[in-house]
């Protein structure tokens, strides 16, 4: 009985010494590699001095971004990765990805924020060009509470940033949206005296607000929709904006990187720059307009603002209201666009009677492609508002 158990134990041994042992070990230079292959797509490169790997969790440490086109290095400091797998195809899975907290000060300004952290990381083993595989995805990024201050005074502040990603259906595409809450600027400290009196005269000490955006990519077309992208402000007002547009593809972000570093290669830059800015000419002609929009949603600020102006000249808000209604129609003759220009007078009749949200969109009947705006601005500028389908409403009266 004794060998017998004696024997079970030197088997228990050898199978745990043969699972620790370095053959099972995560390789971290092949993870940092692999890592480097999809970030080629957005033209960027991460180093790191060492990779340290420790069962599920490999370290990069003094890691350092460099982007195309950039001057320097952004300095990471050390990276961590938890919960890392081999996806058994020759790449990578991440539960999450945490950096250095940032405490930053440059003269009398302190830049700070915590919690910064990736997760749900897709690391492919091979980059497939054309798909979803060439690009380095994840679930959600966050990054905890964030502060600015100045003179040992905190100006700015943000409670936390969330950004999610979603795959579509057939790995299609992408949907995205991200939120920055609790953003607090201290008006206070603005020492332009002439601002200063202004945000006096207008009541603001303080912005509080938020901003929020959503929108999706689909691969194949290239369709970019920033559906919203708002910044709300309280006692201001929320200003929102929306983009669609088609051709921004994988082929055409590689067309923009090879752009880049041609230029960069080229040591006479003023021959590099005009070279690249005839790429990216090219790069443009690509590209198709769908719709387009921004908006203003008052929150008092409109008649603040008017009050503060009349008090400039002597006269009351409600009389600089009827001044702006006769002064912007003979602003906007010089455009030559009749239909733009009486919508443009009658929304801003209607906004400055009855401050309530103003909106210029742009939706053309069919896309436009990029080349035939540029043909028009340059050509026949006046038949813009035509070409691109502009119109202006006040008070959501379409």
């Amino acid at each position: 009985m004794m060998r017998t158990s004696h024997f079970r134990s030197l088997l228990a041994g050898a199978a745990l010494a043969t699972l620790a042992s370095p053959a099972f070990a995560l390789d971290g230079a092949d993870l940092l590699a692999k890592l480097n292959a999809t970030y080629a797509t957005s033209g960027v490169t991460v180093s790191s001095s060492n990779v340290a790997t420790d069962g599920s969790t490999v370290t990069l440490e003094n890691a350092e971004l460099k982007a195309t086109g950039a001057e320097a290095p952004i300095k990471l400091g050390t990276i961590t990765m938890d919960g890392v797998e081999e996806d058994g195809e020759g790449g990578y899975t991440v539960e999450t990805v945490s950096f250095q907290d940032i405490n930053a000060t440059e003269a009398e300004a302190t830049v700070s924020a915590k919690d910064i952290a990736i997760n749900g990381v897709t690391i492919p083993g091979t980059v497939v060009p054309g798909t979803l595989e060439s690009l380095l995805m994840y679930e959600s990024a966050t990054a905890g509470p964030v502060s600015v201050t100045s003179k040992g005074k905190e100006v700015f502040s943000m409670s936390g940033m969330e950004a999610n990603i979603t795959r579509m259906d057939g790995d299609a595409g992408l949907e995205f949206d991200a939120t920055l809450s609790d953003l607090k600027a201290d008006l206070t400290s603005v020492e332009d005296p002439k601002a200063k009196d202004a945000l006096a005269k207008l009541g603001m000490s303080s912005l509080d607000g938020k901003v929020t955006m959503s929108g999706s990519w689909e691969l194949a077309s290239g369709k970019l929709a920033v559906d919203e992208y708002t910044f709300d402000f309280k006692d201001v007002g929320s200003l929102s904006l929306s983009l669609e547009f088609s051709g921004y593809t994988l082929d055409f972000l590689k067309g923009m990187q090879e752009a880049i570093k041609a230029a960069e290669a080229n040591p006479n830059k003023e021959e590099a720059n005009a070279a690249m800015g005839m790429s990216m000419m090219g790069l443009v002609q690509q590209l198709t307009f769908n719709s387009a929009s921004i908006s203003f949603e008052d929150a008092s600020i409109t008649r603040k603002l008017l009050d503060y102006a009349g008090s400039e000249q002597g006269v009351s808000g409600d009389q600089m209201a009827q001044s702006l209604k006769g002064l912007i129609p003979i602003m906007i003759a010089q455009l030559n666009m009749p239909d733009l220009q009486n919508q443009i007078a009658e929304a801003a009749n209607a906004y400055l009677d009855d401050p309530k949200s103003i909106t210029i969109s742009a939706e053309p009947k069919e896309p436009v492609p990029f080349p035939m705006i540029m043909g028009a601005a340059m050509g026949a500028p006046q038949t813009i508002p035509q070409v691109l389908g502009v119109t202006v409403t006040a008070n959501n009266e379409m």
